[in-house]
């Protein structure tokens, strides 16, 4: 069995992530639709004190990314909108592994978190299929007025629609998805057998060790529940026949693809600094950071004001191959401003003058997306590197 040190094993997660981004080839809407392939799928938020968080998983892999290019996309049938572990968009290649989900919501063997109104459901597959795509608001309510919007019944029935494959969504309008059937907005030519339970596991285990490197069994089967126990004889299978490696990371057994870990050849770059999504790829599994990374972050917008530690939306910081600091801030598009409310440098961060000029570049990349021209900065801890940070910041401040 190989094994790796910590920092070895970190490389190989940010390789296989695409992160910190490097020049990609091709044009810039091809090289967003590389970076959807290579890391599977990209969660859609709708939280935006800064850019979405959709379109900020992609700049980071993607310096040319344009937030056109996810539309583009969807028109060109190249991505389609799903489940993931959230809301998310996901390359057409694995359409056919949404089947899955969407076979077992509409048998019922997995339960939707809304219930089931087959005559709602009728009535909006009539209207779509009548009248064509159609938006929740275009719906009266059919039914009790509520003051939660996602609980109208035709809200309802469109997403319970959507989530067992009976409706895509070919675009958003102003943020609001756009319903259509599913026969009218798939491209000819996407397989759409449902796999088999075999081949549904393997695209589970390979899939997540292509978008990160390596992994444990719990961590490929993340909040599916009908997956636990059927992974590991397929895991057990495939590293028999040397499809897979075990490899221990500080005494815990990983399995790896033969072909990721070819990418321990490859250089990372280590000066370059990246401000990363809450929602990034790389930080959804909150303990795999922990064990991996010795980073324990949590994303204090659902934590009450008066218990945040870091602020409403902090941001981790990555930096020489680990997360070193958080940084809360908001983007005042208006006045072109993007406030920097509090930066929080994590204990083990020794290098102090190189970070900050790591930081400060990526600061003049990170406004420019957030269509910025201006820094205020706030809150810093230690106090001391706020001076420092500052020296490298004159022109925006």
């Amino acid at each position: 069995m190989e094994s790796l040190s910590p920092t070895q094993a970190r490389k190989l997660i940010l390789l296989s992530q695409g992160l910190p981004p490097s020049a990609a080839k091709g044009t810039a809407l091809q090289a967003s639709f590389a970076a959807i392939e290579r890391i599977g799928y990209v969660q859609i938020d709708t939280i935006s004190v800064i850019e979405r968080a959709h379109h900020h998983t992609l700049w980071n892999r993607n310096r040319r990314y344009q937030t056109k290019h996810l539309e583009q996309l969807l028109q060109s049938h190249d991505v389609f909108e799903y489940w993931s572990h959230a809301a998310a968009y996901l390359p057409m290649r694995d359409f056919r592994f949404s089947l899955v989900r969407k076979q077992a919501i509409k048998s019922g063997e997995q339960d939707h978190w809304y219930e089931r109104d087959l005559k709602m459901q009728q009535r909006v597959l009539d209207r779509i299929h009548d009248e064509g795509p159609l938006m929740a608001k275009d719906f009266d309510n059919g039914g009790e007025q509520t003051s939660d919007w996602n609980s109208k019944p035709a809200k309802r029935a469109l997403e319970y629609l959507f989530m067992q494959g009976d409706l895509m969504v070919p675009r958003r309008s102003a943020f609001h998805k756009v319903y259509d059937l599913t026969e009218r907005v798939l491209p000819a030519g996407v397989d759409t057998a449902l796999p088999s339970e075999d081949e549904y596991l393997r695209f589970l285990i390979t899939r997540f060790l292509q978008a990160n490197g390596l992994g444990l069994e719990r961590e490929m089967r993340y909040l599916l529940k009908s997956m636990q126990g059927k992974l590991a004889p397929i895991l057990d299978r495939l590293y028999d026949s040397g499809e897979l490696q075990l490899v221990a990371v500080a005494g815990q057994n990983y399995y790896a693809l033969n072909e990721q870990l070819a990418l321990l050849d490859k250089p990372l770059r280590r000066n370059t600094a990246a401000i990363l999504s809450p929602f990034d790829n790389l930080l959804i599994q909150r303990e795999r950071m922990r064990a991996l990374f010795d980073f324990d972050y949590q994303i204090e917008c659902y934590v009450p004001a008066a218990k945040r530690q870091h602020g409403y939306f902090c941001l981790p910081v990555l930096w020489d191959g680990r997360l070193v600091a958080r940084l809360d801030c908001k983007a005042q598009r208006k006045t072109g401003l993007l406030a920097i409310h509090q930066l929080s440098l994590e204990n083990n961060l020794k290098k102090l003058e190189p970070f900050a000029a790591a930081l400060s570049k990526e600061l003049h990349h990170f406004l420019a997306f957030n269509n910025c021209q201006r820094l205020a900065i706030d809150k810093v801890s230690p106090s001391a590197f706020k001076a420092l940070l500052k020296q490298h910041l004159v022109d925006l401040l």
